[in-house]
C-alpha cells in the first residue's frame, strides 16, 4: 500500500513540499526573465518608435501585454504554491476503481497540485469530481459523478490530517465516520476574526448543498450555528470551480445585511483561491433604484424603533406591507390606474388635428411598454404618423410640447404622490406616514421601488450570473418580488426564520419560495457553534424542533444576579480581566439595542483599550473585546458572550425572546448572562 504508516506520510510530506520548493524557485525565475522580457521590449519599443509601423508597433504593444499577462499568471499560481506549501492537504482517501488491480491514493487539498515531471495529479482540488467521495462516503462502496458519466469502486482507505505552516500535527484512521474527531477539534479552537474555510470538515449535507449545480433558486434554512452562511460562501466557491469557462468572481453579487458581516466573511473565498465577490446592502440597492432622490429610514432604524419605542401604529404598518395580500393590491392599483388615470384629449399640432381616441388607441397598444413610457411612444407614433400622413415633420419645441401635454393627460405622474394615493385607493390612508420630514418608514422603501419599476421599467442586473442573499428572514415579499424582476439569474438565499429581529416582517423559507416557483428548499438542521450546554440552554429559550445538537461539551452558561447596575459593570469587567488572559480571541457584549450597547460601551471604553463598539457605521469586524447589539450580531460569533441587563423589564415578550435567542447563539464556548434586580421570564429556570 502507497505510504503505509503516519511515518511514509511524514516522509511523503516532506517529499511534496520539496517538489512545491522547486515549483516556487522555477516561477521566480521565470516571473525575473518575463520582467527583463517585458523591459526589453518596452526599451526597443522607445529607441525604434520613429521608424516602426503601425502594424509593427501594434505587434509590439501586444507582445509586452502577452508577457505581462503571463508573468501576472505565474505570480498567481505561485500563490496558490505558497499555500500549498502550509497545508498541501488535509484528507486522503484510496478509491479501487471498478476493474482496476490496485486502488489509487486521491490527496484532498484546498488547492490542485499536478507534478510536470512526474505528470500527475499529487494533490486534487477539494471541489474536483473525485474529491466529493471524500465528503460523501466512508469505507466501502462508493462512486462520483465524472465528465463522462458515473465511476463506481470501493474506497479502501480513509485518513485526515491537520497540517499547519508545512508540519503535520496529527493524522487520523478509521473505518468509521472520521470527519467526528477532527470536527470535535476544530470546533474546540478559538474564534478568529474573520469567517474561515471549513473545507477540511464539510459534512455529507452540506457537501449536497455545494456540489448543487441544478437548483435556478435554492432556498437554505438553517438552524443557529449550522454553518449556513459558510456552506453558501463554498457553494459559490465550487460553482466557479465547476464553471470556470463561463462565470467569474465579478458576475456573482452577494447581498449582504450590513458592512460588518461582509468584512467578516471576506476571508472565505480569497482562502479558497477565488477572488472577493462583490456585496451591495439592500439599502444601497434601493438608493441605486430610486435615483438617490428618496430618503428613507433604514432597517437598522426601524429594528431600534420598534425595541425602544411601544408604536402599535408602525407594528401596524410595517405588519400590513409585509404580506402577499398587499403585494397583491399593489398590482391591482397599478392595473387600475393603467385603465382609468389616462384622460385621452385632443391635441392640435399647427393645424393638424390628434384624435384623443387616436391617443387613447395608442396608449392601449402599447400595454407591454412600462406606463411612464409610453408617454413619449405616444409622441413618437405622432410625429412619425404625422410625416407619413401629412407630410409635416415638427420641430424640436413641438415635440417637446407634445410629450409635456400626453404625460400631463395622466392623472399624477408624481412617483411619491402616487405611491400616497395608493393607500387612498385602498381606503387606508393611516397606513403610509413619512418617518419625519418627508423621510419615509422603511417598510415604505421597496413598494415605492417596487411601483418605480413597474412604472418606468429598468435595466436588470443582467451582468449577475448568480445571487447569494443572506438573511433571508429580514426580508419581505414585496423585497423579494423587486429581487425577483431585477436579478433573473440563479439564486442562494438562506437564513434563519428563528433568527428574525423583527418579527412583524420576517419571512420563512416557505414564503420565500411562493416569490420563486420551483425553487429547491434545503434544511441544515445540526448546530455547530455552540457548545451543547450552550445550545440546549437556547433551545428552551426559543424550542426549534428541526435543531441537532452536535455534541461537544463546555461548562454550563451562567445566570447572575446584581442588586445595582454597577455591580453588573464590575462583574462585566471581572470576566473581561479573566477573558484577557485565556486563549480565547472574541469576547461578544450583546445587549437588546443599540442605546444599551453605547451605554455598556461608555462604561467600559477608558479602561481597555481593545474595545470595539459595533454600529451601523462600522466597517469592520475585530478580534478583541466587542459590544453589540443582537441585530448587529447576528451572523457573527465569538469565543465567549456576556449578556447584559437579561432582566424582566427588558427582555419580556416575543420579539425580545427572538433577539435573546440570536444573543446566546453566538456563543462558542462560554456564555454568561447577567440581570440586575429581577430576572426576564424568558429565562426559564
Amino acid at each position: 500500500m502507497f505510504n503505509q504508516t503516519e511515518k511514509d506520510e511524514r516522509n511523503y510530506l516532506e517529499e511534496v513540499k520539496y517538489k512545491l520548493q522547486s515549483a516556487i524557485d522555477r516561477i521566480d525565475k521565470n516571473v525575473q526573465e518575463y520582467a527583463k522580457e517585458v523591459q526589453a521590449q518596452k526599451d526597443y519599443l522607445w529607441e525604434h518608435k520613429t521608424g516602426m509601423d503601425h502594424v509593427e508597433k501594434v505587434a509590439v504593444h501586444q507582445s509586452v501585454r502577452q508577457s505581462a499577462l503571463t508573468g501576472e499568471a505565474a505570480v498567481e499560481k505561485k500563490k496558490r504554491l505558497r499555500k500549498l506549501m502550509q497545508s498541501p492537504w488535509f484528507g486522503r482517501f484510496d478509491f479501487k476503481e471498478e476493474g482496476a488491480q490496485k486502488p489509487l491514493p486521491v490527496y484532498v487539498g484546498v488547492h490542485a497540485y499536478y507534478d510536470e515531471g512526474e505528470k500527475d495529479n499529487l494533490v486534487y482540488d477539494w471541489r474536483a469530481p473525485v474529491s466529493s467521495m471524500f465528503y460523501d462516503f466512508e469505507l466501502g462502496p462508493a462512486n462520483y459523478e465524472a465528465p463522462n458519466g458515473e465511476v463506481e469502486g470501493e474506497i479502501t482507505l480513509k485518513r485526515q490530517f491537520r497540517i499547519r505552516f508545512g508540519e503535520m500535527e496529527y493524522m487520523l484512521e478509521s473505518s468509521l465516520n472520521i470527519h467526528d474527531e477532527v470536527l470535535q477539534r476544530e470546533l474546540g479552537k478559538a474564534s478568529d476574526d474573520k469567517m474561515k474555510h471549513i473545507v477540511a470538515t464539510i459534512q455529507r449535507d452540506q457537501n449536497a448543498i455545494i456540489r448543487n449545480e441544478d437548483s435556478r433558486v435554492l432556498i437554505i434554512q438553517g438552524v443557529a450555528g449550522s454553518g449556513k452562511t459558510s456552506i453558501a460562501l463554498h457553494r459559490i466557491a465550487f460553482l466557479l470551480y465547476r464553471f470556470r469557462e463561463t462565470i467569474s468572481s465579478k458576475d456573482i453579487l452577494i447581498l449582504s445585511p450590513n458592512k460588518v458581516f461582509a468584512d467578516y466573511i471576506s476571508n472565505v473565498l480569497p482562502e479558497l483561491g477565488e477572488e472577493r465577490i462583490p456585496e451591495i446592502g439592500m439599502e444601497e440597492l434601493a438608493h441605486q433604484l430610486l435615483d438617490k432622490k428618496v430618503r428613507f429610514q433604514t432597517f437598522f432604524e426601524q429594528v431600534s424603533l420598534l425595541l425602544e419605542k411601544e408604536d402599535e401604529a408602525f407594528r401596524n404598518r410595517i405588519r400590513f406591507k409585509a404580506t402577499f395580500e398587499f403585494v397583491n393590491k399593489l398590482n391591482e392599483y397599478l392595473t387600475y390606474i393603467e385603465n382609468n388615470y389616462f384622460e385621452p384629449e385632443m391635441l392640435m399640432v399647427q393645424r393638424n388635428p390628434i384624435p384623443d381616441s387616436y391617443i387613447s388607441d395608442k396608449f392601449k397598444s402599447l400595454h407591454r411598454v412600462p406606463l411612464f413610457s409610453r408617454f413619449n411612444e405616444i409622441v413618437s407614433h405622432i410625429e412619425r404618423d404625422l410625416l407619413f400622413y401629412n407630410q409635416y415633420e415638427i420641430s424640436g419645441k413641438e415635440r417637446n410640447e407634445l410629450r409635456k401635454k400626453v404625460k400631463n393627460m395622466f392623472r399624477i405622474t408624481n412617483l411619491r404622490e402616487l405611491y400616497k394615493d395608493f393607500y387612498q385607493w385602498l381606503g387606508l390612508p393611516e397606513m403610509f406616514k413619512y418617518a419625519r420630514a418627508s423621510i419615509f418608514e422603511y417598510p415604505d422603501v421597496f413598494p415605492l421601488v417596487y411601483m418605480k419599476l413597474k412604472l418606468e421599467g429598468f435595466k436588470s442586473f443582467s451582468h449577475v450570473k448568480h445571487l447569494l442573499v443572506d438573511e433571508m428572514q429580514d426580508y419581505t415579499p414585496v423585497q423579494y418580488a423587486v429581487l425577483s424582476r431585477l436579478f433573473p439569474c440563479k439564486k442562494t438565499i438562506l437564513g434563519d426564520a428563528n433568527q428574525s429581529v423583527n418579527p412583524f416582517s420576517s419571512s420563512d423559507s416557505d414564503a420565500i419560495a411562493k416569490v420563486f416557483p420551483g425553487a429547491d428548499c434545503m434544511l441544515l438542521n445540526k448546530s455547530y457553534r455552540s457548545t451543547s450546554e450552550i445550545a440546549r440552554f437556547a433551545q428552551r429559550i426559543r424550542p426549534d424542533s428541526d435543531l441537532e445538537v452536535v455534541e461537544r461539551h463546555g461548562e454550563a452558561p451562567s445566570v447572575e444576579c446584581f442588586k445595582t447596575r454597577r455591580a453588573q459593570t464590575d462583574r462585566i469587567k471581572a470576566v473581561i480581566d479573566k477573558f484577557e488572559q485565556s486563549d480565547y480571541h472574541s469576547l461578544g457584549i450583546v445587549c437588546k439595542t443599540q442605546k444599551q450597547a453605547a451605554r455598556i460601551y461608555k462604561s467600559l471604553e477608558d479602561s481597555y483599550d481593545r474595545i470595539l463598539l459595533l454600529t451601523a457605521e462600522t466597517g469592520a469586524f475585530g478580534q478583541g473585546v466587542v459590544v453589540t447589539s443582537s441585530h448587529m450580531a447576528k451572523g457573527l460569533e465569538f469565543d465567549q458572550v456576556i449578556i447584559a441587563d437579561a432582566d424582566a423589564d427588558n427582555y419580556k415578550d416575543e420579539v425580545d425572546r427572538g433577539l435573546l435567542y440570536i444573543a446566546c447563539t453566538r456563543a462558542m464556548h462560554h456564555l454568561n448572562l447577567m440581570y440586575v434586580k429581577e430576572k426576564s421570564p424568558l429565562l426559564l429556570d
